[in-house]
């Protein structure tokens, strides 16, 4: 008994050499799981303290410009907190790319089946990401089309949900979104574009910014299109329909869009199709 009372503790683990080699490689996949867990749990706790120094995204678009013959490398980023952000911008990437922020858990589900379908006819729609979807893929993930990368930006997409909120999600987004060709963040495309810092936007300059960011390599207010104007216009439109409040009570946005679908549903949704 004194003798098996010496022997070393494993928590409930029978020692490596007497097992078999099956349950060794499920050992090792177990703890290679719970490993990869705890590491991105400690990247989503860290960004709710501090704003990433860089991003997959700069790192890819600085890497293009380096190896495109004639094109010189350009960035620039200029972090600042939300309070020093317009709320003007605010309300406007909202109403421009996630009408639904305030109330969704990170997925517009009624986007997302509607995207499904016109992918099915082989046309493409804007739309189907969410504002927190977009934070996760930009913070966390290299651009990419594939199944592994859309799993991953839902499982991030989560994680963010629960630990940062609505205010740092926004936060976050606003700092590290690209508005241009190496510009990222809405302080370093305000002095570019505008000459002012992000907190005295106009109205109208939100509008303009807002409208860039579904295709900013394309389109922003140093090169207005007419269909650059008309969508800006319209963003400033859905403006006047009211500021954004970030610090919205839960129960308040809960009773005031109560048939929010979540990404369960979905995922019911699309095993049924």
């Amino acid at each position: 008994m004194e003798q098996d009372g010496n022997k070393p503790k494993t928590c409930g683990l029978k020692p490596w050499k007497a097992i078999g080699h099956g349950r060794r490689v499920a050992r090792v996949v177990w703890m290679a799981a719970a490993g990869l867990w705890l590491f991105t749990l400690l990247q989503v706790v860290l960004g709710a303290l501090v704003l990433p120094p860089f991003t997959p995204l700069m790192v890819q678009r600085l890497g293009q410009q380096l190896s495109t013959e004639g094109r010189s490398a350009h960035f620039e980023r200029d972090y600042v907190r939300l309070g020093d952000i317009s709320p003007r911008l605010v309300t406007a990437v909202v109403y421009s790319e996630d009408g639904l922020f305030m109330y969704h858990h990170g997925f517009d589900v009624k986007q997302m089946k509607k995207a499904c379908h016109e992918n099915r006819r082989g046309r493409r729609i804007r739309g189907g990401s969410t504002i927190s979807q977009q934070t996760a893929k930009n913070v966390f993930l290299p651009h990419s089309r594939t199944m592994l990368r859309k799993a991953l930006e839902a499982y991030y997409t989560v994680l963010i949900e629960k630990i940062w909120g609505k205010r740092r999600i926004m936060e976050v987004y606003l700092n590290v979104i690209e508005f241009g060709d190496g510009i990222y963040g809405a302080e370093a495309a305000s002095q570019h574009y505008f000459g002012h810092p992000a907190a005295t936007l106009s109205a109208t300059e939100a509008a303009q910014l807002a409208a860039t960011l579904p295709s900013p390599l394309k389109r922003n207010p140093a090169s207005q299109t007419p269909y650059f104007k008309q969508q800006s216009q319209i963003i400033r439109q859905r403006m006047n329909w009211g500021a954004v409040d970030l610090d919205m009570p839960a129960a308040e946005r809960k009773s005031k869009y109560k048939n929010r679908e979540t990404l369960w549903d979905f995922i019911k949704w699309y095993v049924a199709q």
